[in-house]
């Protein structure tokens, strides 16, 4: 079974402030984005089976404002985990997935969208050049997955396409 995979990095937040990292919300350009987004990439990658967002303010508002009303997208999985995860703790818990999730989608942080990204692709090709060196804000890395969950890992699945949203 071929699996889709969309590492997504949250949309624009505001500026560090008193409140700390983790409770930083979107900024008004982070909101236009994300609302901007979600039918467009539940068209290129979705309907998506896991949704899986790390616990920060932005990127679960990312994820609210992407989803919207759409039935594309499902309820999500608060992974508070993620916010401070490796590449290599977050394929971890990708390989645990269960073989049914056929599509999946991970709303987290720089840099470990980028580099998972660019450690999963099988090619070094223009889309590895444009996740080499990290990715934008409301940036999405869609990845076909050809082999089980359980056997991801480096060189494993091939990034289709790299997605932003139309300003």
């Amino acid at each position: 079974m071929t699996h889709t995979l969309v590492l997504l990095r949250h949309a624009k937040a505001e500026p560090y402030g008193g409140l700390g990292d983790k409770q930083r919300a979107l900024a008004p350009r982070g909101r236009n984005q994300a609302s901007a987004f979600g039918d467009r990439l539940a068209a290129e990658a979705g309907p998506f089976d896991v949704a899986i967002v790390s616990g920060a303010l932005r990127t679960r508002e990312t994820y609210r404002l992407l989803a919207g009303q759409s039935d594309q997208y499902p309820a999500p999985v608060i992974s508070e985990d993620l916010y401070e995860a490796t590449a290599r703790r977050l394929l971890t818990t990708l390989q645990q997935l269960p073989e049914e999730a056929g599509s999946l989608i991970v709303v987290g942080h720089e840099p470990v969208m980028s580099t998972l990204g660019y450690m999963l692709h099988d090619t070094q090709d223009d889309l590895a050049r444009q996740i080499m060196l990290g990715i934008p804000t409301s940036t999405a890395i869609v990845l076909d997955v050809p082999c089980a969950w359980a056997a991801l890992d480096r060189s494993t699945a091939h990034v289709r396409a790299v997605l932003r949203p139309k300003e």
